[in-house]
């Protein structure tokens, strides 16, 4: 388990457009080549958080993590 924490992951961010004072556009988890479409910068870092926590689980609706 401690392992695991220590693992790296490597993100692939791509800014689509900056509007209403922040980014949106992709970002792919490329370890697991998943892709999805975050609206918000905070909403692209609670992804990323949530990726590095995901502990087997992945990017399934394009949104959010599952077990």
């Amino acid at each position: 388990m401690d392992s695991k924490r220590n693992e790296k992951s490597t993100f692939l961010v791509q800014i689509h457009f900056r509007q209403k004072e922040t980014w949106q556009g992709q970002v792919t988890w490329a370890e697991e080549n998943k892709t999805v479409s975050f609206r918000s910068a905070l909403e692209l870092l609670r992804l990323i958080d949530e990726a590095g926590k995901s502990e087997g689980r992945t990017w399934a609706d394009g949104r959010r993590l599952q077990q």
